[in-house]
């Protein structure tokens, strides 16, 4: 798994499994999870100084549970989900209550690619689009352009 959608999706659907989810329901609510988290992420990076939220999210500076990034999935999880859901208020609390967790988990993915020592946003660039190699359109494509943000944010490709 190296693409952040399907890292993402990993995470949603472990920290989801001790939630009862309608079945009728349960596809849209795990979906709109991952987009929730994605979108997060993608509007954060195009957000000054937010290659360093996402860095320090990432990397372990900054808790998850305290991160702006969060917050904004949650925002985002019950504006275009919850809302038109109807969900009890403690089924909905409990499923917005796991994106800390999911996007905490996101951080035993992010490894050392560049070979440099540390873990920076190179590395995690490197480790969320699979070293580049995303392709395709839908989630591929917000990816690309997540990574093009990103790179842009950054000063570009470094080799």
């Amino acid at each position: 798994m190296s693409l952040i959608s399907d890292l993402i999706s990993k995470q949603v659907n472990t920290a989801a499994g001790g939630i009862e989810i309608p079945s009728d329901i349960k596809n849209k609510v795990l979906g709109g999870l991952g987009e929730s988290i994605l979108g997060s992420l993608t509007q954060t990076a195009a957000k000054q100084g937010g290659t360093d939220l996402i860095t320090d999210l990432l990397t372990g500076k900054t808790s998850a549970a305290s991160s702006p990034i969060t917050a904004l999935a949650g925002n985002l999880f019950s504006t275009n989900i919850l809302s038109k859901l109807n969900l009890g208020g403690g089924l909905a609390k409990s499923l917005t209550g796991l994106i800390p967790n999911i996007l905490g988990g996101l951080r035993g993915f992010i490894k050392d690619q560049d070979g440099d020592g540390d873990i920076d946003l190179k590395d995690i660039m490197l480790s969320i689009t699979g070293g580049g190699n995303s392709n395709g359109g839908g989630l591929g494509s917000i990816i690309g352009a997540a990574t093009s943000i990103l790179g842009g944010l950054v000063g570009g490709n470094k080799k």
